[in-house]
């Protein structure tokens, strides 16, 4: 039996991504104005729709492409969206990622294209359509993640304090770490290298600069990377 699919009904499939990014202090993330109905001029994630030519996987590096002029960015899906009075314009479905990127390098000219603004994850304003529920739970992925393997380090600048990566680590999972233990911590899993440099920003004395040691990570027997910080 031949099963006619022109008898089956059409949806449109959607591709939204929230993009984080690290200050320093806070865990951000980055929004956009919306400049077309419905909604307009309220505050939306990044996407677009699915093209006959792409894989989920392509329409997103395509969509954080286009947003942050930034490749080879790590992202990982977080969930399928297919509530059906989702779009008020027409049935959607979207499937959403979360991507991580060093806010350094994001272009400012793109910030300017398209009004787009980073917001403390903590501050964000309310979002169109259930966009305030895919950060929920974009977020809770990344915690979940970030025990586990070392992702955290793809919001880092490639040379970092050890202050910077505490602030990093409490600003991902909202708690407050004790500075020796979450040291001792660190240096336990044998991932990070010290260098002979230092940030003379934060004092005269200055902090050690420290690198994230790919090589090491790689050769731990499968991956291992366990971080307890409660």
């Amino acid at each position: 039996m031949i099963h006619n699919y022109d008898k089956e009904d059409k949806v449109l499939l959607a591709v939204d991504c929230i993009i984080f990014g690290f200050d320093d202090e806070d865990l951000k993330v980055l929004l956009i104005k919306r400049d077309f109905e419905p909604e307009k001029g309220k505050w939306s994630l990044e996407g677009g729709f699915l093209k006959h030519s792409e894989t989920l996987e392509e329409a997103a590096r395509r969509i954080l492409n286009l947003y942050t002029g930034l490749d080879n960015i790590y992202m990982e899906q977080v969930a399928t969206f297919s509530k059906i009075d989702r779009d008020p314009v027409d049935r959607t479905v979207s499937t959403a990622y979360y991507a991580l990127i060093n806010i350094q390098q994001h272009s400012e000219k793109l910030i300017k294209q398209f009004s787009a603004n980073w917001f403390s994850v903590s501050k964000a304003p309310k979002l169109i359509f259930d966009h305030d529920q895919m950060i929920d739970t974009a977020i809770k992925k990344l915690r979940t993640r970030a025990k586990t393997k070392p992702i955290g380090f793809e919001l880092l600048p490639e040379k970092f304090t050890m202050r910077q990566l505490q602030k990093l680590y409490e600003a991902i999972f909202d708690i407050k770490l004790d500075k020796r233990n979450f040291i001792n911590k660190i240096r336990s899993l044998d991932v990070i290298d010290r260098l002979d440099e230092k940030d003379m920003s934060s004092s005269r004395k200055g902090s050690y600069l420290y690198q994230f040691n790919a090589e090491k990570y790689e050769k731990r027997d499968d991956n291992q990377f366990v971080l307890n910080l409660i």
